[in-house]
């Protein structure tokens, strides 16, 4: 258990430095000489978030920098910077994990376009007594019985008092 707790602190150091700005020095590490780390300070890149998200004709502008140095760079920097992009492969393995849970209503999920989806929130607002609870009720249950788990969040202040349980 406690070699558990001290891998899993190791773990939370190691992921903490890869958040917030990286110095530019990090790109030493990568064979990125340092004279052309102390050109891109100069050209005013002091992170490697700037460098990672500068597009490549902005590096060529400083002085010293030649096409394949910048190439170098960017690539070094991309691999440093989780650049938050997604392929249209992922995104469309992501969108096929999606389940879409029924409402109980063929007409609703009709208009939500077959149910409403899993991994994602869903709001549902309107006048009183419309059936927004019953609604989360019937998905509570549904989800249960087919999925496991269910997680239904009620903002109202004063949504449980004894006066409406008659």
């Amino acid at each position: 258990m406690a070699m558990r707790n001290a891998s899993r602190v190791e773990a939370d150091a190691e992921e903490e430095e890869h958040f917030g700005p990286q110095p530019i020095s990090r790109l030493e590490q990568c064979g990125i000489s340092s004279s052309d780390i102390k050109k891109l300070e100069d050209g005013g890149f002091h992170t490697m978030e700037a460098v990672a998200y500068a597009p490549k004709k902005e590096l060529l502008h400083i002085k010293g920098i030649s096409e394949a140095k910048a190439d170098k760079i960017l690539t070094e920097a991309a691999k440093m910077v989780p650049m938050g992009f997604t392929t249209a492969t992922e995104f469309h393995q992501r969108r096929a994990e999606i389940i879409q849970i029924s409402t109980g209503s063929k007409e609703l999920d009709k208009l939500l376009q077959g149910g409403i989806e899993t991994g994602s929130i869903t709001e549902m607002f309107g006048e009183f007594r419309t059936g927004k609870t019953q609604l989360c009720h019937t998905l509570a249950v549904t989800c249960q019985v087919k999925h496991t788990f269910f997680f239904f969040l009620s903002t109202l202040k004063d949504y449980f008092y004894s006066g409406r349980t008659h």
